[in-house]
């Protein structure tokens, strides 16, 4: 079902978390200091920035939602910066300030689109502040929809029960950025954002799809949540809820810039979403597309609405029918897309090859792949696997590369590298309704044929486009160099 963009104007969010502010420093380093053998950097821009929280309140207001923030702060220049920088993007600043502790500040030396050094300025906040701060809970939830707790381990949210307990109360959703190895201080909360790091210091090492899906249920049990979001890199991000399947959703292929405040702009997609109305798999879709967009980006930065929008749809492609997103995927990922799409009632077409060096023939085919069922599968052989089948040399792209570029294209769902030297274990295992095969054989040439006609599945062979080929091409360079 095809879901129209969420006004985020309409919507209202509350954060209550640490408060920092990101310094940066920018210059050139041209020599090394005769003082010690470190990079002398002369200094010609600074740039203060809201971090922490504070990255997640401007995330949320970047969006174009309305937002209302409240923390601890001391009384000095950086809360005064904090505040203005927020409120001149119409961030509501409720903060609790002291004399007893200065602002966290996180100052960063870059040169060259490089972070030579961090310096940290900061000093946790003792346990009376946080229930002063707890005054301030009827003012700063007044007319939320979502309220959003960022631990950063501070000390600001040293009792988050205390929030939780009164947002259950107003009745509103509770989403937490977690820290620390005891979940159990977040019990009752709607919606949990551990990155893969975070959930496995709690869970212990996760070694299968299943064993991250059983070990989230359990959790999600134990601590009376709804939700678990897992952020996982290069894996993506996965949704595990009560009783429910899996929903994964691969990373979209970028250029990663900078990770920092990743995490936040999660957390800010999906309440500001979320308070606008937006289901929970379609408030996920958009916070994986938001991730995507800030990693290409140096530095403490946001995403506004319109340039999340241009990408959201320039991934949802012309046939999505829910929030997938074409991606590379693990075999494991794989399997369970799958199911899900076939209790949908999609119809799976399945091929695979080499795809080293992708050309107009490999296009061409893809897109006749493609209208022959709901989904394609593209599965790809191993680099050992290419050397084997096509000599020394081979492949010229990497099978991370030809992942990436795969799952670029509109035409094509999921992407994924099989082990060993042919597919059949694989089509033993998902059983595509179609395996087509682009040549100038008949079906019983293409391998795996027997195994899916034998479940009742259907094989296609599929004529290539004319003078074109990879070795052509990788024959045509050679000769131009000679």
């Amino acid at each position: 079902m095809k879901h129209s963009f969420p006004e985020f104007h309409l919507a209202r969010v509350a954060v209550v978390g640490d408060l920092m502010l990101d310094r940066f420093y920018f210059g050139k380093a041209s020599r090394i200091s005769p003082e010690a053998p470190v990079p002398v950097v002369n200094v010609d821009r600074l740039e203060d920035l809201p971090g922490g929280a504070g990255n997640v309140a401007m995330n949320i207001a970047s969006l174009g939602a309305n937002c209302t923030i409240s923390g601890l702060t001391g009384e000095d220049e950086a809360a005064a910066v904090l505040k203005q920088r927020l409120n001149a993007v119409g961030v509501n600043c409720l903060f609790h300030q002291t004399t007893e502790a200065g602002t966290i500040i996180k100052s960063r030396v870059i040169s060259s689109h490089q972070q030579l050094i961090r310096l940290d300025f900061e000093k946790r906040f003792e346990a009376a502040l946080p229930q002063q701060l707890q005054a301030l809970v009827d003012q700063i939830t007044e007319q939320a929809q979502v309220l959003v707790l960022s631990d950063y381990n501070k000390g600001t949210l040293s009792e988050p029960q205390f929030w939780i307990t009164q947002a259950r109360q107003k009745k509103l959703p509770v989403l937490v950025d977690p820290k620390g190895s005891d979940f159990n201080k977040y019990r009752g909360a709607d919606l949990m954002t551990p990155n893969m790091s975070e959930f496995e210091a709690v869970v212990g090492p996760v070694v299968s799809e299943q064993d991250l899906i059983s070990k989230a249920q359990t959790l999600i049990k134990q601590l009376d949540i709804k939700a678990i979001l897992i952020t996982r890199s290069e894996q993506g991000m996965t949704l595990i809820r009560a009783d429910q399947p899996e929903f994964h959703l691969p990373a979209i292929a970028k250029e990663v810039a900078d990770v920092t405040g990743a995490g936040d702009t999660v957390i800010s997609t999906l309440a500001s979403a979320l308070a606008a109305g937006a289901d929970l798999e379609y408030a996920v879709t958009l916070a994986n597309v938001a991730a995507s967009i800030v990693v290409s980006k140096l530095g403490t930065s946001t995403v506004s609405g319109p340039e999340l929008k241009a990408e959201y749809e320039r991934h949802q492609g012309a046939n999505a029918t829910d929030h997938s997103f074409a991606g590379a995927v693990t075999v494991e990922q794989l399997k369970i897309a799958v199911d899900q799409a076939k209790q949908r009632g999609e119809k799976i077409v399945f091929t695979n090859g080499c795809f080293d060096i992708l050309h107009a023939g490999h296009v061409t085919y893809l897109q006749q792949a493609r209208k022959l069922g709901d989904r394609l599968v593209v599965a790809i052989n191993t680099d050992e696997s290419v050397t084997k089948l096509k000599g020394e040399g081979r492949p010229i792209n990497t099978a991370e590369r030809r992942l990436t570029v795969l799952a670029g294209l509109a035409d094509v769902d999921w992407v994924t590298c099989f082990p060993g030297d042919t597919p059949e274990e694989l089509l033993r295992l998902i059983q595509p309704d179609v395996l087509v095969k682009g040549g100038d054989y008949d079906k019983k040439g293409v391998v795996g044929w027997e195994i899916v006609e034998g479940y009742g599945g259907e094989v296609k062979v599929m004529g290539l486009v004319e003078n074109c080929s990879t070795t052509a091409i990788v024959n045509k360079i050679n000769t131009s160099k000679a």
